[in-house]
């Protein structure tokens, strides 16, 4: 995956190693030449000292190839602006922004920019969105360590029953919109086609999560 970091400050260059130690292609931007220093010795990612909402140095960090770009500088405004260049201009498949007021919540949910708080969680958090970006999380408890996530089930998991995602401690089937109408399960529901369901998920278990999702059990 190739990944564009706006800012390397603490969380920038924390979610950076992370990535790198990954394998994932790591582009990082920052305004200040000296936030390079945060990267440790032998970093094998890249940095470049600019503007990140300025196309020609997106550009010249392929921004039109990325699979993913966050948005971590220290200014609200500098992060909704670059994320939704990325988003708006360049199509990148998966976005993050870092918020520090609260109040502008609402500007980046009517963006369709899915936000991170600024708490010590941050980097767990953005590295869960960008690596299970179809189950975004709707809700978090406590540092992060458990999550609420809603998702659409695929059409092969008709007749299933809803309980057999439960697993003990990781993964709880909780709610299910169904037409237009919520309702908590019984064990023996049965899915249905457009289910949309909400999970209680150790955030360890999205990986796991997203292969019930993704592939027919069995398989």
């Amino acid at each position: 995956m190739k990944v564009l970091i706006a800012g390397c400050g603490r969380t920038g260059a924390a979610l950076a190693v992370r990535l790198s130690a990954e394998k994932h292609d790591v582009r990082l931007i920052d305004h200040e030449p000296r936030a390079r220093n945060l990267l440790p010795p032998g970093f094998p990612g890249h940095f470049r000292a600019g503007n990140a909402f300025s196309r020609p140095v997106l550009e010249a960090e392929d921004i039109e190839e990325a699979d993913a770009f966050v948005a971590v500088t220290s200014s609200d405004n500098a992060n909704i602006v670059s994320a939704r260049i990325a988003k708006e201009t360049y199509r990148v498949p998966s976005i993050a922004a870092r918020i520090y007021d609260p109040r502008r919540a609402d500007i980046y949910r009517e963006l369709g920019i899915p936000t991170v708080a600024s708490v010590r969680w941050t980097v767990s958090r953005i590295h869960q969105m960008l690596l299970h970006r179809e189950l975004i999380p709707e809700l978090a408890f406590g540092n992060g360590e458990t999550l609420l996530v809603r998702s659409p089930l695929p059409p092969y998991l008709k007749g299933r029953r809803l309980s057999a995602f439960d697993v003990d401690g990781e993964i709880r089937v909780v709610e299910v919109t169904r037409a237009g109408r919520s309702f908590v399960p019984l064990r023996s529901t049965p899915a249905e086609p457009e289910d949309l369901v909400t999970f209680a998920v150790d955030a360890t278990a999205l990986g796991r999560l997203r292969g019930f999702l993704n592939k027919e059990w069995g398989t």
